[in-house]
């Protein structure tokens, strides 16, 4: 999945950079490479609890939904904050497009 989040990141960045500049590129990068920490470490916490009970299970999956939760809200930090270098576009494609298509991912390791 890292390595699948790097390659998603990578691309999402040079379209960023290809539309909006250097800029949006790192601000994409850096969010892109965040979205892949925050999904590596959701199905980290899902992995132990695949045979469990239901209550087990959800618990944990509520804690990963918490995890990319934090990440949006990182998004609308670092864009409140400095839109210069964190252009809310390109920051919120850096993020959702990398998380989205490991999250459908995600799917296919948890059964």
């Amino acid at each position: 999945m890292a390595v699948g989040g790097a390659i998603l990141t990578a691309l999402v960045a040079l379209v960023c950079h290809l539309i909006w500049g250097s800029s949006a590129a790192l601000a994409a990068g850096m969010f892109g490479a965040l979205a892949t920490v925050i999904q590596v470490a959701a199905v980290a916490l899902l992995k132990p609890v695949r045979g469990a009970g239901i209550e087990k299970f959800i618990i944990r999956w509520g804690a990963g939904m918490g995890l990319r939760v934090l990440g949006v809200i990182a998004i609308a930090v670092a864009s409140g904050l400095d839109r210069a270098h964190f252009p809310p576009q390109a920051s919120a494609t850096g993020f959702l497009g990398v998380l989205l298509p490991l999250l459908f991912f995600e799917v296919r390791l948890i059964r």
